[in-house]
């Protein structure tokens, strides 16, 4: 039985959790306002002992009024600094392409596999912009012929070449199904032949790319083409 937000082909869906977006892209960063007490309500006591105030609860009183005070003011500022404080959009791994509009963001997937390929012994990549509308043109291909196929356009050697593209090295993943840029990149590394893709000794540049089809039976279909010049 096929699931729509499973892949087609040999790509597998991912049960493992994605690390934390910040380690992967120095981009996004926390950001916050000092921690202020809750404000509390006073309640003035004042005990009369023949007709006199006793003066410790007077001093008592003095000292709930300058705390309030300070809560107040402290609450003040901390309304204003939140008021300043840009909250950070979704992390770009996590955006949903199944959406008009959507745009995907290469840098953060060349950080995602550049440090998956690191924790694997292997050098960087870098987004290649030739790199990448070749694989624009691939997931609009698949999209508008609502099929996954990494021939869809012809072979990745012949559509490097009509391109002009001198590539010495060059691999292909493509998906469908996946919604976000984990997903995709999780389904690839947990199918052996795009894993072994992702960790291709001596590529150095990348190009990602994904079209969100409405009205097909995957929505989001995706290419990555991994080379060196």
């Amino acid at each position: 039985m096929e699931r729509q937000r499973n892949p087609a082909g040999a790509c597998l869906p991912a049960d493992e959790p994605f690390p934390d977006c910040a380690a992967l892209h120095p981009g996004y960063r926390r950001v916050g306002c000092p921690q202020i007490a809750p404000p509390f309500t006073i309640q003035p006591r004042l005990v009369c002992n023949n007709g006199r105030v006793q003066p410790s609860r007077i001093l008592w009183g003095i000292l709930l009024v300058k705390r309030a005070t300070i809560a107040i003011i402290g609450l003040l500022l901390l309304a204003g600094c939140s008021a300043d404080v840009k909250i950070p959009d979704q992390p770009a791994m996590y955006l949903d392409m199944a959406q008009p509009g959507a745009t995907l963001d290469p840098v953060a997937a060349a950080i995602m596999i550049s440090q998956y390929r690191q924790n694997n012994g292997l050098g960087t990549v870098v987004v290649d912009p030739e790199l990448t509308r070749l694989a624009e043109q691939q997931s609009q291909a698949m999209a508008a012929r609502n099929k996954m196929d990494h021939n869809v356009k012809g072979p990745l050697e012949k559509r490097l070449g009509a391109s002009g593209y001198p590539a010495k090295l060059a691999v292909e993943n493509v998906s469908a199904g996946y919604h976000t840029l984990a997903e995709a990149f999780s389904g690839w590394r947990d199918s052996p032949p795009h894993k072994a893709n992702m960790l291709k000794n001596g590529v150095t540049k990348l190009g990602i790319a994904a079209a969100y089809a409405p009205g097909t039976k995957y929505k989001v279909f995706w290419t990555l083409i991994l080379a060196s010049t």
